[in-house]
């Protein structure tokens, strides 16, 4: 089994003219709910072995809290940076077969994008629940956690994710 947690960053100050997109960082809104949702994830067990983060300065100030919550190795990689959905799928397929539990935290639309892609049709109500709220939206700061029943990261394939958990700021 491997499980994929989709950390979209926190909330992030809006964009200035003489500011480069990659250089926001997160407002007081987005450093509170990225520590709730490092608390979160630690509450659920929701730990990753291994962590890849966009290289954007939002990206890497949402990780910083779950890393103090749950530490792993980190990889910062500016692939993720705006990223489409096929580009994260890709990297997830290229994890190590030891990272069980991968975590990416990326950007919107490819993040929503390759969750919605991954997830399997809800089985149960509870999943077609998860499934409604994050179609409806991936707020910023949003988790989703899509477990795969596969011996290997190379076997990760649309469709086939449960959907076994979508939690927004709001939720906590």
């Amino acid at each position: 089994m491997r499980r994929l947690l989709l950390l979209r960053h926190a909330k992030a100050e809006p964009g200035a003219a003489e500011q480069e997109d990659h250089d926001r960082t997160l407002t007081e809104r987005g450093h509170a709910d990225a520590a709730a949702m490092a608390r979160y994830l630690k509450k659920q067990g929701y730990i990753p072995s291994r962590i890849l983060c966009s290289t954007s300065l939002r990206t890497v100030q949402t990780t910083e809290p779950v890393l103090a919550a749950a530490p792993a190795p980190v990889d910062y990689l500016a692939a993720i940076y705006l990223a489409p959905p096929g580009r994260l799928i890709a990297l997830a397929q290229d994890a190590a077969d030891a990272d069980k539990v991968l975590m990416l935290v990326g950007h919107n639309p490819g993040l929503e994008q390759c969750a919605a892609l991954l997830a399997r049709e809800a089985v149960k109500p509870k999943e077609a629940h998860r499934h409604d709220v994050m179609e409806e939206k991936f707020p910023t700061a949003a988790l989703a956690v899509l477990d795969f029943d596969i011996a290997n990261w190379k076997k990760l394939s649309l469709g086939t994710g449960k959907l076994v958990d979508f939690v927004r700021p709001r939720d906590l």
